[in-house]
């Protein structure tokens, strides 16, 4: 199988690190780099880098730049459910975002039972588990099935490669991870923003079937929340109209979107109409609140000619927007 000059571009332009001496506070992430600026201000760079289960597998061409510019969309549409951390999209790899004191528990909000992981629901319950997380489930469910409610299953954060563990509300409160009223707070959060997520999913033919939030208190102490949301990275969506029958067989749950099988059998051809797919779904105009300098419209590429501008044309742009940004503080 051959790539076309194309692909072999794209896949040559692939960013799978962002590391620059010259700025202050760098800590790298699964998928992320950033950097405490000393300032009050964070700037964080999404890299192409694939992740799951806790591990770095690969890279994806334009990964970092479709989840940007998703979870602009989404920081956007929940902004009057709960504060977030964004100040501004210099790049479509790029935001620059207030500093908080990071919560150091993940609030993963869940409406189905499945997984695969250790951490999962559905592996607990299928050993015979019936109260997980501190919640209890009834008996007789299976698979993908809904629950009854709503449910937050916390889990402590693992370090990079580490792994995340599970928790209890109770215990996140009795260890002192977090105050009652903090915890209250982010679950309180967690549950309008999921609710808000649901809405929206359904509204265009999807099933948010469970997501993962990140939340730190900013400088008045608020709950405000970090990272991403409601991204393909921390979010398990569903198609709804193939749902139904697809559980009911004992399969499981068609993906977001599916791709339609080469007639040709041209690999490059099969990437630019996924590429171009994407694109389509994550187009990052001004309707979806990124305010960066490329706009990606239906089947454009978010950098001139396909070509990624590299860790030296990233390191300029976040120079140029960080002395703009700060200017106008």
């Amino acid at each position: 199988m051959t790539l076309s000059d194309f692909d072999q571009k794209r896949l040559a332009g692939v960013l799978t690190e962002a590391e620059f001496p010259e700025l202050p506070g760098f800590q790298r992430g699964k998928v992320r780099e950033s950097y405490d600026l000393g300032d009050g201000r964070r700037l964080m760079i999404a890299t192409d880098r694939q992740s799951a289960f806790d591990h770095v597998l690969a890279a994806v061409p334009d990964k970092g730049h479709v989840l940007t510019a998703t979870a602009a969309f989404w920081f956007e549409h929940t902004a009057d459910i709960c504060p977030n951390h964004v100040i501004d999209y210099p790049d479509p790899n790029v935001i620059i975002a207030k500093e908080l004191n990071m919560l150091p528990v993940e609030m993963v909000v869940r409406d189905y039972i499945t997984g695969t992981t250790d951490t999962s629901i559905w592996t607990m319950y299928a050993k015979g588990a019936r109260t997980v997380y501190g919640q209890t489930l009834p008996d007789g469910l299976v698979k993908n099935d809904k629950l009854p409610g709503t449910i937050i299953t916390p889990t402590t954060k693992g370090a990079v490669g580490g792994h995340d563990h599970p928790i209890t509300a109770e215990d996140i409160v009795s260890q002192g991870l977090l105050t009652q009223a903090q915890w209250d707070e982010a679950a309180q959060k967690s549950l309008a923003l999921f609710a808000r997520g649901r809405e929206i999913a359904a509204a265009n033919g999807l099933i948010l079937a469970d997501t993962k939030y990140e939340f730190g208190l900013d400088e008045n102490g608020i709950v405000t929340i970090a990272d991403e949301i409601h991204t393909p990275d921390s979010s398990r969506y569903w198609r709804t109209e193939t749902y139904a029958d697809r559980h009911a067989a004992g399969e499981e749950p068609g993906p977001m979107r599916s791709v339609p099988r080469s007639a040709t059998g041209n690999p490059g051809r099969d990437l630019d109409r996924i590429f171009k797919q994407i694109c389509v779904a994550v187009r990052s105009d001004h309707r979806h609140g990124v305010s960066t300098r490329r706009s990606v419209g239906a089947g454009q590429r978010p950098y001139p000619g396909g070509t990624h501008p590299g860790t030296t044309g990233i390191f300029l742009i976040c120079a140029r927007a960080l002395r703009q940004s700060k200017i106008g503080r």
